[in-house]
């Protein structure tokens, strides 16, 4: 039993992976019109919305349209024209049957009374030249396939020249019949009264879902800006708002930003007691050098232990990342231009130049400590340092250009791993901990952006610096 179950198991999944097999050409070639139509969709949230409301609303108010036009406006058009041209072709019988009427006043007072038309008779006359006809016009269309079908005579029509009536002229024998009549006799001249209250409340409509949309979509929005601004490591107000869902998404962000916040506020904390109990240590170490005689060995375990100072910086400000610190507006130019001097006061030549508002809203001691450590390191390995710093309306990029030996291009990745360090050219860290680049990148990551490697103008190494504003 068992064994038959397993075989019509193995037939069905080999069934099922010929028939997808068949059916995978067929579904790509359907596919390409979907994603063709992709394309040009709109990306955003509130446009597809709009587009989701508004299509269907647009596609039933033209299937609407349609219907009516075609089985109402028309049928109804073609009735009364037929009426009329069934209505003038009597006349004209009536005319031809009773020559006794000569001068055609029973039968002007028969059509005026009865048949609501203006007739009478214009003796040895021809009709007019055709008038230009309506680029589109259903009464013209109908009226004149009824007086060709009912009258079978020659005819002028004219429904341009007047609004509310229609002037036809039939030639008889020598003479030509003139009618007047009223338009609203041939042609549903009412019936754009429906479309036009179909368009209003359609327009009603559709301004009421577009404002309660928005509404709804709003506090995404703000949902989103919250996300963005704590992912660059700034502290925004939000409340949740909107729908059920989206109060649980706003709660959910909320309750993870709060734990965050406390995971890494407890980090910070317990790295505070670390490096206050590694200090306290330290400066025994350098009281007990102190007090010793001065030797060749107490001054290199004094080098020893002033490194370890600085490696232990240096590890501790990886791991706590800076995250405390408040975004403020900074001066972007003032720290550049300090840096600059510093650079100049070891000897290097040094360029500066700043393109656009120098405020930014950044963390000033996590971003002088990124500069720090980009421009100290082309400061070690090159002669001549150009600094660019470029504001505008979504980034701030800072590019930092040296003369040095640069990095290899298969190894700009690898540089930025902790405690990475390069043996050949360039070593970013020749003489530290290798947590330059780390910590550099950790913080610009912290604010949202990146730093990327790439060769300099200069024939060294280019760090560039790409923040969102």
């Amino acid at each position: 039993m068992g064994s038959g179950l397993t075989r019509a198991s193995a037939l069905g999944a080999c069934w099922r992976k010929r028939a997808n097999d068949r059916l995978k050409p067929w579904l790509k070639v359907a596919g390409r019109p979907l994603h063709a139509i992709a394309r040009y969709m709109p990306k955003g949230l509130y446009p597809r919305a709009l587009v989701i409301v508004i299509a269907p609303v647009v596609l039933l108010q033209s299937v609407i349209a349609y219907v009516f036009m075609e089985r109402h406006w028309q049928t109804v058009t073609q009735r009364l024209s037929s009426a009329v041209s069934a209505d003038i072709a009597a006349m004209i019988d009536v005319y031809e049957s009773y020559p006794q009427d000569a001068d055609t006043s029973v039968l002007s007072r028969i059509a005026a009374e009865r048949l609501g038309m203006d007739i009478d008779i214009i003796p040895d006359s021809d009709l007019p030249p055709p008038g230009p006809r309506p680029f589109f016009s259903l009464l013209d269309s109908a009226l004149s396939a009824e007086l060709a079908q009912q009258v079978a005579r020659p005819f002028w029509l004219d429904t341009v020249g007047r609004s509310s009536l229609i002037e036809i002229r039939i030639k008889l024998d020598k003479d030509v019949m003139r009618i007047l009549t009223r338009r609203n006799s041939a042609y549903a001249s009412n019936s754009h009264i429906f479309l036009l209250w179909m368009l209003g409340t359609s327009l009603i409509l559709l301004t009421i879902a577009v404002l309660f949309l928005r509404n709804q979509i709003r506090p995404i929005l703000k949902l989103a800006d919250a996300a963005e601004a704590f992912g660059k490591g700034r502290d925004a107000e939000f409340r949740p708002r909107g729908a059920r869902e989206v109060r649980r998404a706003g709660n959910a962000f909320i309750e993870m930003k709060r734990r965050v916040e406390r995971a890494v506020g407890e980090r910070t904390t317990m790295l505070n007691g670390v490096s206050h109990d590694l200090r306290t240590i330290l400066t025994r170490f350098k009281l007990s050098l102190a007090l010793l005689e001065r030797s060749s060995e107490i001054e290199a375990l004094e080098k020893d232990v002033d490194e370890m100072a600085r490696m232990l910086e240096d590890y501790l400000a990886f791991a706590r990342g800076d995250a405390g610190e408040t975004a403020v507006e900074t001066d972007i130019r003032g720290l550049l231009e300090e840096l600059k001097s510093d650079a100049e006061r070891q000897g290097h030549q040094t360029e500066l130049t700043v393109v656009g508002d120098p405020l930014v809203v950044v963390r000033p001691d996590a971003f002088r400590r990124l500069m720090t450590n980009l421009v100290s390191n082309a400061a070690r390995y090159g002669d001549r340092i150009a600094i660019r710093a470029t504001h505008d309306a979504r980034y701030l990029i800072v590019m930092i250009d040296d003369d040095g030996p640069g990095i290899p291009a298969d190894q700009r990745e690898e540089v930025f791993r902790p405690f990475f360090r390069l043996d050949e050219a360039r070593n970013v860290d020749s003489g530290g901990t290798g947590l330059g680049l780390a910590i550099a990148r950790d913080i610009a990551r912290a604010h949202g952006g990146d730093i990327m490697l790439a060769d300099s103008p200069l024939g060294g190494l280019r760090a560039t610096v790409r923040l969102p504003v």
